[in-house]
């Protein structure tokens, strides 16, 4: 079964087409990552699949069912969640303040508490940094902390815009072995942009090269990884 089904989606920014019709499945329980260069049209497909930008055409399905014209808020209700690009944290609230945001689907308040748990098994030291002020972690942990504030309303889509940008590359290693373990115990479905496509690919199950919002190749993520086009392009080796 297909977690996603996207149908001849097409975004336009005024008159100007950012996505001309893509379409593609993200089958449930893998980690699909979307690659290519500044620009490609990457973070407009997730803000569309999330409801945040209007589609100009097209069609997305939810685990079967279509989201039609839902808001954000709905989309979440229904099990899907977006880590931003930029973190978006309220810098001035405290950590445990800023996951508790991602709970306002719940009415329980044993809910939150047990999804809180999970979030601090799964990233400890926010464990320890829980009254600190989300505008003192480092760029590390305030990656941990949006990544949590997403999983603290329990998605079983996790959309995931750039997280390796601006962290160390041991971070980075952490931050993807959470994700991907998440993927391998629990099933969740990850979607993944980013522009550094050796840590896109090594964990990905299947992966879509966009260009100029176009799907322009696709294939497993070792299959891609050993793409000679990619190779020279994006991957910093020679195609030879």
């Amino acid at each position: 079964m297909n977690a996603i089904e996207v149908k001849d989606l097409a975004v336009s920014y005024g008159q100007v087409d950012a996505l001309h019709g893509i379409s593609f499945d993200v089958p449930q329980g893998t980690l699909v990552s979307l690659i290519g260069a500044n620009g490609a049209g990457k973070t407009t497909l997730l803000k569309a699949l999330m409801g945040a930008l209007p589609a100009r055409a097209g069609r997305v399905l939810l685990h079967g069912d279509s989201l039609g014209n839902a808001p954000v808020e709905e989309r979440v209700r229904r099990g899907m969640c977006l880590v931003p690009e930029k973190r978006s944290l309220f810098a001035s609230m405290k950590v445990e303040d800023n996951l508790r945001l991602g709970a306002y689907a719940f009415r329980r308040r044993t809910d939150f508490a047990r999804e809180l748990d999970r979030v601090y098994a799964l990233f400890p030291v926010l464990a320890q940094r829980r009254e600190q002020l989300a505008g003192t972690l480092s760029g590390g942990e305030q990656q941990m902390v949006a990544i949590g504030r997403a999983l603290i309303a329990h998605p079983r889509v996790l959309l995931l815009d750039e997280p390796s940008i601006g962290l160390a590359p041991l971070i980075v290693q952490q931050i993807m072995d959470v994700v991907v373990d998440l993927r391998r115990r629990e099933g969740l479905t990850v979607i993944l942009v980013e522009q550094n496509a050796r840590i896109a690919l090594k964990s990905a199950d299947l992966a879509y090269l966009i260009e100029l919002g176009r799907i322009v190749k696709q294939g497993s993520g070792a299959e891609l990884a050993q793409d000679p086009d990619l190779l020279a392009s994006y991957l910093g080796a020679s195609a030879s």
